[in-house]
């Protein structure tokens, strides 16, 4: 297999063993020692324990948590995936409590790989969508909205 194919399988791995399914010991695989993702939150950004460390986050608040993978593209070293993220929120997310809401988040993630191993990660999601969808922030045009004046 190409460079390109095996890191496309190896970001599969990412969302479809360690998040979706919670096995936590695939990150030793996937995941260099140097790794940084410049998208998580502080504390959450190095290495493998940053992804066990997210996963777990994830799957606490949302304990039906999906990734779906629906695109994928490779060049180089560099893996960029579409996917969408649902879910119920059912435990603590970042400070807001669960809400019982069912919400879908859309995501875009590159990845650059070395020798195997993730080594950086950048992400794009809709937070403010996601947060709507909780009703931890107020639709516009819903009721409590203040709108134009």
């Amino acid at each position: 297999m190409s460079e390109a194919t095996d890191n496309k399988a190896r970001f599969r791995r990412t969302y479809e063993e360690l998040l979706n399914q919670g096995i936590l010991e695939v990150a030793d695989e996937l995941i260099a020692p140097d790794f940084i993702n410049h998208e998580a939150p502080p504390g959450m950004d190095r290495g493998p324990e940053s992804m066990r460390a997210l996963a777990n986050m994830l799957r606490t608040a949302f304990p039906d948590l999906h990734f779906e993978i629906e695109g994928l593209v490779a060049e180089g070293d560099t893996v960029a995936g579409r996917l969408t993220m649902s879910g119920t929120h059912e435990g603590p997310l970042m400070g807001t409590p669960p809400t019982g809401r069912w919400m879908r988040q859309a995501h875009m993630h590159f990845v650059r790989f070395r020798d195997g191993l993730a080594v950086e990660q950048w992400g794009v999601r809709d937070d403010l969508g996601m947060m709507q969808q909780l009703g931890v922030i107020p639709e516009p045009g819903r009721p409590g909205e203040a709108g134009p004046t």
